[in-house]
């Protein structure tokens, strides 16, 4: 199949990012070769795929993904995947066979691709996204994403952020496409680093779970997870009938499963099922091979958009479809809005509602479970003192007796800016503290 060439006349409004001088003038720049959409010696995609296991990497999505970009004539893709492959991948993720369990996701998948699909070069990293940097991401025209976790998320989203902005150069923009997918839910969503929305303005959308409590656990269970939990998190610790739990051996799995079976039949709770043990304990969602192929289309049609110029792509003006093939199929695609106040492309320091009476350690702790943070390892430091560091040791040791100590005792006031780290990321985040009124 060959690919028109695009009209080199089309062209679009000019952005002006934020910190400004550079500007843009239509798309992002997309070099075509004659004929193909992709120049096969210029690296124009980068897959994206798993950081840490488990979910949907080179696998669910991934593989449709990589799949649509060969297909699509896209000659030079780099897949990250550090994940390697499971049995329980097979029914969704068909580049892989049974005789590739246990093997390295992103090379049997580039192996196989490159093997179906002439012309196409396809380099494998068995690595986490977070293991590379700068320079290497600064290689690529366009990244896509299948991660799986908001973290993974983040990250890479702050790396792309960051080269965009120290770029004097147009290239150094490199258009991010995120595919996500939950059940029968789906998202696709296209960010130009510096000029539109990004994941960390989108952040609230993704709030953290509300986890149950453990008194529900182990008291009246209602539902059939809560007596996986008790299985998981009570019984397991009083019985230790293993060294160590993992949850990837049947064995573990199963003891789990049977005194789960056994809670739920004292409470009279049906629905105990081994793959619900396991999915619960993993915290794994169901992948829907048919929501995966949905939202690998939609991404890789904008990354084809983005590359040719035939067609308007998500971006600057609507930039966000969700998709959901719950009861029937639905679709919206709407503009999510740049926030000023974006720790990422903002940099506007943003205000944290916050007791004066409070502890730093309830501080630092509550930035876990804020939407606008989730940060899990927090370090944080005002103008001329630091308040506490995670790292190292020794900064550490000497900044713990601030944790027990409120943040008035701390000499904190209202309306001061507070810098927060955390090592996940490769930012700061700003903030200034809103004092709430002391109750008379």
């Amino acid at each position: 199949m060959e690919v028109p060439r695009a009209n080199q006349t089309h062209a679009g409004p000019v952005y002006k990012p934020r910190s400004g001088g550079r500007r843009i003038s239509g798309p992002i720049r997309a070099v075509q070769d004659s004929g193909h959409v992709c120049h096969t010696s210029h690296r124009y995609f980068l897959l994206e795929t798993e950081t840490n296991g488990g979910g949907s990497g080179a696998g669910g999505l991934g593989c449709e993904i990589l799949k649509n970009l060969a297909m699509s004539k896209f000659k030079d893709i780099h897949v990250i995947d550090m994940d390697t492959i499971d049995i329980s991948n097979l029914n969704r993720q068909f580049l892989f066979r049974k005789s590739d369990v246990g093997k390295f996701k992103a090379e049997v998948a580039a192996k196989f691709v490159e093997q179906r699909v002439k012309g196409v070069k396809i380099t494998a990293h068995n690595k986490r996204i977070q293991d590379f940097d700068d320079e290497f991401y600064k290689q690529f025209q366009l990244v896509i994403c299948g991660l799986d976790s908001i973290e993974a998320r983040r990250w890479i989203n702050a790396m792309l952020v960051s080269i965009a902005e120290e770029s004097e150069d147009p290239d150094g923009v490199k258009p991010l496409i995120d595919g996500g997918t939950e059940g029968f839910k789906g998202q696709a969503r296209v960010i130009f680093p510096s000029f539109t929305s990004c994941i960390e303005c989108q952040l609230d959308m993704h709030a953290p779970r509300a986890a149950v409590p453990l008194c529900t656990i182990a008291s009246i269970p209602r539902q059939p997870e809560h007596c996986v939990e008790w299985a998981h998190v009570i019984a397991w610790e009083q019985e230790k009938p293993f060294p160590k739990l993992d949850k990837d051996d049947p064995e573990h799995v199963t003891w789990i499963y049977q005194k789960a079976l056994k809670r739920a039949e004292e409470f009279n709770i049906p629905g105990i099922t081994y793959s619900l043990t396991q999915g619960t304990i993993k915290n794994i969602i169901p992948a829907i091979a048919s929501t995966n192929a949905i939202i690998a289309a939609a991404c890789c049609n904008e990354a084809f958009k983005i590359a040719t110029t035939t067609a308007t792509c998500l971006g600057f003006e609507n930039n966000y479809m969700m998709y959901s093939g719950n009861d029937s199929i639905y679709t919206y695609t709407f503009k999510h809005e740049k926030k000023e106040d974006c720790p990422v492309c903002g940099r506007e320091a943003r205000p944290l509602d916050v007791d004066p009476n409070m502890t730093l350690q309830d501080l630092l702790d509550s930035f876990a479970v804020r939407p606008e943070a989730q940060l899990k390892k927090p370090s944080i430091r005002a103008e001329g003192k630091t308040l506490y560091m995670q790292v190292p040791q020794s900064l550490e040791e000497q900044t713990r007796p601030n944790l027990n100590k409120s943040l008035k005792d701390l000499g904190l006031e209202n309306g001061q800016e507070v810098v927060v780290t955390d090592p996940a990321f490769p930012l700061e985040f700003n903030f200034f503290f809103r004092f709430k009124a002391e109750s008379s």
